[in-house]
């Protein structure tokens, strides 16, 4: 009982040392910097439409590839973390914020070797995302199967 006693004494006497985050601020950070990252995206995938013929509906891969190698090339040099504490919620699009994980995963363990460090800690992460992703996608599919077949 002294322990928690002990525990909710402590966050008494921290509480008025602790800062206030400022919430309005970071919304501010959070929207430039997920706004700058989906501008970037825009400009990629116009600058493929203009300069190699793709259309709007084929422009969309090499964009996204794009953007996961300069998300990966930007956490692999440390940047991305940094942008990652200024911005907080706003660096983490889903492809660049997807990138970044994967990429940190890696990096983490990569004293372990190629096989048994990057490439299992790899997946720990994207695994889980990947079959979340499959399995959404095959149930919306059954579930859009039943709604066309019932409307058509």
């Amino acid at each position: 009982m002294g322990q928690l006693n002990n525990k909710t004494n402590y966050k008494k006497n921290i509480k008025p040392y602790q800062l206030k985050p400022n919430y309005f601020m970071n919304c501010i950070k959070a929207f430039l910097v997920g706004g700058f990252i989906c501008l970037l995206g825009e400009l990629l995938q116009n600058f493929y439409i203009r300069f190699f013929d793709f259309t709007e509906k084929t422009a969309g891969a090499p964009t996204q590839g794009t953007l996961i190698i300069i998300a990966c090339l930007l956490t692999g040099f440390g940047i991305y973390d940094k942008i990652g504490q200024f911005a907080g919620a706003g660096s983490l699009i889903p492809v660049t914020g997807f990138a970044n994980s994967i990429t940190s995963a890696a990096l983490e363990h990569k004293s372990e070797g190629i096989v048994l460090g990057v490439a299992t800690n790899l997946f720990k992460l994207a695994g889980a995302v990947i079959v979340f992703g499959v399995v959404s996608a095959a149930v919306l599919g059954v579930i859009r199967l039943f709604i066309n077949n019932l409307l058509g």
